[in-house]
C-alpha cells in the first residue's frame, strides 16, 4: 500500500522493499496493486458505510475536477462528507445534467439521502438535483465548499507523481482506491494537536 498511500513510483517502492531485503521488481507491485488495491478499498468502503448510514446530520460537498488523459479532458466528480473524508469518485467525458445525476444517483443508492448537498454553482449540479428530487437540499455559495476543493490536493500530488494517466478506465479505478486509503491513514491529525 506504500504505492497508494504515499506519492511513490512503483521504482521507488521496488527501492525502498529492497532496502529492506525483500527482492521484487517494479511489475509486481503494480501487479499487487492492481489485484489486491480493489479488495482493501472495498473493504475500507464497507466498514465506513456501515457508520455513517446511522449519522443523521450528514452533509455532502461534490465538486468535480479536471484531469487531462491523452490530452483530451475527463472530468473526476468526487463526493466528500462534513468531516472531509472523499465517499465516491466518479470519471466522466462530459460535464452536464446526466453525468451529475448518474453521480448522485450512485452515491445516494450506497450511501442513502444526505441532510444537506452543498455543491458550486454549476447549473449541471441544480438540474440534477431536481431530477433526484433534493432540489430543497442543496446550498451552494461562495467558499462553501473548500471541503470538496481540498479533497483534490492529495489526488493531484499522486497525479504529479504517477506522470498522469492514460486510460480513463485506470483512472477510475486509482481514484477510488486511492480516496479509500487515504481516508483511512488521514485521522484528523489537526484535531490531535
Amino acid at each position: 500500500m506504500l504505492y497508494v498511500r504515499f506519492p511513490l513510483s512503483l521504482r521507488n517502492v521496488e527501492d525502498l522493499l529492497h532496502e529492506r531485503g525483500i527482492e521484487i521488481s517494479h511489475e509486481t507491485v503494480r501487479f499487487w496493486w492492481n489485484r489486491f488495491g480493489p479488495m482493501f478499498a472495498a473493504e475500507i468502503r464497507r466498514n465506513r458505510v456501515s457508520r455513517m448510514r446511522s449519522y443523521s446530520n450528514w452533509q455532502w460537498h461534490l465538486d468535480e475536477v479536471f484531469v487531462k488523459i491523452n490530452g483530451e479532458m475527463h472530468y473526476l466528480w468526487r463526493a466528500v462528507d462534513h468531516e472531509g473524508e472523499v465517499l465516491e469518485s466518479y470519471v466522466t467525458k462530459r460535464r452536464d445534467r446526466k453525468a451529475a445525476l448518474k453521480f448522485l444517483k450512485k452515491e445516494m443508492k450506497r450511501y442513502g439521502g444526505p441532510e444537506v448537498v452543498v455543491t458550486e454553482k454549476l447549473r449541471s449540479y441544480g438540474a440534477a438535483m431536481k431530477v433526484a428530487g433534493n432540489a430543497d437540499r442543496q446550498e451552494t455559495g461562495r467558499w462553501v465548499n473548500n471541503w470538496a476543493e481540498n479533497s483534490h490536493l492529495p489526488f493531484r500530488r499522486r497525479e504529479r507523481a504517477m506522470l498522469r494517466f492514460r486510460q480513463m478506465r485506470c483512472l477510475q479505478k486509482f481514484a477510488a482506491v486511492h480516496s479509500s486509503v487515504h481516508n483511512h491513514f488521514n485521522q484528523e491529525r489537526h484535531l490531535y494537536s
